[in-house]
């Protein structure tokens, strides 16, 4: 895989990759992926070019990387995880030595055995709101998280290089979502998460509660009571809704309970205690929340909204910093983005409160960390290309699959150099694994493309390129045989309706390589073209509608996501 931040140079190295490769051979109901570029150009980044070198760009992951949750060993390493919900592999593992230079060094969750009862549950199931934590008591780290299907559970490792993380050990007293681990200066460890109204009896919708328990290390089970040290919020009387991804610090031995509030939609917010105890009582900030978009015009520029579900860390210069979730719409008020990661400094008051973002202050799309050099080969934000020549004997750790790993469907053997897809006997419209390798997307204006070697045999069979929100909004760009036997390349789009072909165009049947691109200039539509191999350029469909692949459309937790796809159930 290669990577750049000069988008220019995307469509040359694509096309050297593959004037440079022999054409694949496909057999009978498999599909060949030459190559796949991936190109973000959005216009907020060169507007806005970064004023010097310890500068980086919000969000400092862009695309889907929702939930995040960082820690650090004390020792100058840094590390973040974030939501993948059905997705595999689960939690991606991000490192970093500065803050500001981050590379996902692999997934958390990356054997089946780690996780349980994903076939059947919609894309927004699976993993919610992984919390990364550090042990200095015992040198291990642990991420906790909620299989939505399974329960809350944790892994640990003693060494996050190695990829080599525990399997579940489930905790069946702990009951809710979003547990965050608490290990405190004096060995004692903490389980803290959102849970269900008092009794199960939520006096309105959104009620829940904040408990608490003690964990055992060594035994690895909760002992005591759990406790509720949130009820409702920190303004209960305004009925507040959705107390959620909490965590708690020690700081100079005042204890901080941090929890989102609001729900995940522009009301989106963070607010903070102090208490005496991991129990508390914990007292609000009278000027809570400390991080919201939710009082902003909403026509300003560059909008940033829905943030909130924060987490804050301490560098080992003594600096403190929050890493958020948020979202960046489109001039329309929607995005194909999902709920991406930002991060701000921290700022403390006299008094001793923690304040991410000030009151009616807009995110910055922008910030500084003193002392830090951008290293742009680890660079994660801001627009680069990447082109994916599939030549390693794994997949680049942005790929993912559906559900499973997909093995048996995919390859990169096959045809060395290449994807090779196997059309599956299962699509995405069902709640199971199909013959689908995916990316996020992660910019406004992008575009994307691959050189696919692939004849079908059947109505019934194509392959092609996925654009994939969930199981019912969706766009598949691919090649097939239309009702009347003709060799088509088409766009089928599904809908909660039904699935129904939008466009397409003939091409012959000894035409087996073709070159699918789909691209967005400005996050409202999309394009869809066909390259054959003379070289000549085809318009299959342009100006398709993107809000149909958005969560304002479509609801639900994950970004749009693109890849190679292949199926026999057209």
């Amino acid at each position: 895989m290669k990577k750049t931040m000069a988008i220019a140079a995307a469509a040359l190295a694509l096309s050297a990759c593959t004037a440079n490769r022999t054409t694949p051979e496909a057999q009978p109901g498999t599909a060949v992926f030459g190559s796949f570029l991936y190109e973000g150009s959005d216009s907020v980044y060169t507007i806005s070019p970064l004023a010097d070198n310890a500068a980086f760009h919000n969000p400092i992951l862009p695309g889907w990387y929702s939930d995040p949750s960082v820690c650090t060993n004390g020792k100058g390493d840094y590390f973040l995880v974030t939501s993948t919900f059905c997705y595999f592999p689960g939690v991606p593992l991000f490192h970093s030595r500065d803050m500001v230079n981050w590379r996902q060094i692999g997934h958390v969750l990356n054997r089946e055995s780690q996780l349980d009862n994903f076939p059947g549950q919609h894309i927004s199931g699976g993993i919610f709101a992984p919390a990364i934590s550090y042990n200095p008591a015992n040198g291990m780290y642990y991420m906790i998280t909620t299989n939505v299907g399974a329960g809350n559970f944790f892994v640990k490792t003693s060494d996050p290089f190695s990829g080599q993380w525990s399997d579940p050990v489930y905790l069946p007293e702990v009951q809710g979502i979003d547990p965050a681990f608490f290990f405190d200066t004096d060995g004692k460890a903490y389980i803290v998460n959102n849970d269900d109204a008092p009794d199960g009896k939520p006096e309105y919708d959104g009620h829940r509660t904040v408990r608490v328990v003690e964990f055992d290390i060594e035994s690895e089970k909760c002992v005591g009571e759990r406790k509720i040290v949130v009820n409702k919020g920190w303004r209960p009387q305004d009925k507040p809704i959705w107390c959620e991804g909490p965590h708690i610090y020690n700081v100079d031995g005042q204890y901080y309970l941090m929890t989102a509030e609001g729900g995940t939609a522009e009301g989106h917010s963070e607010v903070i205690y102090r208490g005496t105890s991991p129990f508390g009582p914990f007292t609000p900030y009278k000027n809570n929340p400390i991080l919201t978009q939710r009082n902003l015009d909403r026509n300003r520029p560059n909008p940033v909204t829905c943030a909130g579900h924060a987490d804050l860390v301490q560098t080992a210069e003594g600096d403190w910093w929050a890493v958020f979730l948020a979202c960046r719409p489109n001039k329309a008020g929607f995005e194909n983005l999902g709920r991406e990661t930002f991060m701000l400094p921290v700022e403390w008051t006299e008094d001793g409160w923690p304040i991410i973002l000030a009151d009616k202050q807009p995110v910055p799309m922008a910030g500084t960390r003193a002392g830090v050099v951008r290293d742009e080969a680890r660079t994660t934000f801001g627009n680069f290309s990447i082109t994916e020549e599939f030549d390693s004997t794994s997949l680049a750790p942005e790929w993912m699959t559906l559900r499973s790993p997909a093995t048996e469907l995919y390859s990169l053997s096959d045809n060395p150099g290449s994807l090779t897809l196997k059309c599956a006997d299962t699509d995405v419209r069902e709640k199971s694994t199909p013959a689908f390798i995916a990316r996020r997307i992660q910019h406004h204006s992008f575009k994307c493309s691959a050189p696919m070697t692939f004849v079908p045999d059947s109505a019934s069979q194509c392959a092609g390129l996925l654009l994939f929100k969930d199981e019912a909004h969706h766009y598949l760009f691919a090649r097939g045989i239309d009702s009347e036997g003709n060799h088509v390349v088409f766009v089928d789009k599904t809908s909660p309706e039904g699935t129904e072909t939008i466009a397409s165009v003939p091409v012959e049947a000894s035409e087996n390589t073709v070159t699918l691109t789909i691209s967005s200039a400005d996050g409202l539509s999309y394009d869809f073209s066909m390259t054959g191999t003379d070289g000549r350029s085809t318009v299959v469909a342009e100006g398709v509608d993107a809000r149909h692949t958005s969560t304002a459309a479509a609801g639900g937790f994950t970004g749009t996501t693109v890849g190679p796809y292949a199926t026999n159930r057209r």
